[in-house]
């Protein structure tokens, strides 16, 4: 790979989820309905039936067998063990429970702004973003700065505002990481379903939108934007990614693939593409 585009995992490994951390805060505070994701309906602030005494969870390596897939497509990106050891220090819902529904609350929005600091450091790693590497560096000192509020602090917090300041950054982020590719036309926010096998799409933006389902076998990706797109189900089987912004695990968690998908160094392989043909 060139020097200029060079990509680097640097520093988001801190942002990842460390269970072993963590209160099983996810598994508590968010609620879900019973589903093709779910096996049951929980409401927010009710443990999981699988949560374990040790917050861990009982059937980790077998959730998608027993009807728990939604569960292997969430990312806290580190907010969980943050909230529990640095805003709680240490102390559960289990022994604090007058505090509890504050924590659950909490959470959420630590998982906000957790997200914001893995898109701006995946950002800063970026040399084609080196222009604006300052500003992306003091944008993400300030998120992080929030994320060491005391809990009624971080729930007045308008999450909204820093978004969109993060937003933008990152726009400009994908424009220079994008440039001078083939980058074709935005016609729809949906690709629902679509037949895009082998297609040329470097540099596309799929921000935001609806690939669900869609046949982007072999197809050529590399460089593309993909914050917030849904790749729930989307075939990526042989498709080359390889130098594109803003694409997490979750998403390649949620999306079908092959041993032969080329994905950015910091993605892994799915264990459920292992079976794929192509």
């Amino acid at each position: 790979m060139s020097h200029h585009v060079k990509e680097s995992a640097e520093g988001l490994e801190v942002l990842k989820a460390d269970c072993d951390q963590c209160f099983g805060l996810c598994c508590v505070a968010l609620p879900f309905a019973k589903s093709a994701d779910f096996a049951l309906n929980k409401d927010s602030g009710t443990p999981c039936p699988n949560l374990q005494h040790d917050f861990q969870c009982g059937i980790h390596e077998n959730l998608r067998e027993k009807g728990f897939k939604g569960c292997t497509v969430y990312d806290c990106f580190g907010a969980g063990q943050k909230v529990s050891q640095l805003t709680y220090n240490g102390l559960d819902w289990r022994k604090d429970k007058g505090r509890a529904q504050e924590m659950f609350d909490v959470f959420p929005v630590m998982q906000q702004l957790h997200e914001m600091l893995y898109y701006l450091k995946e950002a800063m790693n970026r040399e084609e973003a080196q222009l604006i590497k300052a500003d992306l560096q003091g944008l993400y000192e300030t998120i992080e700065s929030l994320t060491k509020l005391e809990p009624k602090a971080l729930l007045f917090l308008d999450v909204r505002v820093h978004r969109a300041q993060v937003n933008d950054l990152l726009l400009r982020t994908s424009e220079l990481v994008r440039k001078n590719q083939n980058r074709s036309k935005k016609t729809s926010s949906s690709f629902l379903g679509a037949k895009l096998r082998k297609a040329d799409l470097r540099g596309s933006d799929f921000r935001g939108m609806l690939l669900i389902a869609a046949d982007l076998r072999e197809a050529d990706l590399r460089r593309c934007d993909w914050i917030g797109a849904d790749l729930r189900d989307t075939d990526l089987s042989g498709a080359d990614i390889r130098g594109s912004i803003f694409l997490t695990q979750i998403q390649i968690n949620a999306a079908k693939g092959s041993r032969k998908t080329k994905l950015p160094p910091h993605l892994k392989h799915p264990k459920h593409w292992v079976s794929s043909k192509i």
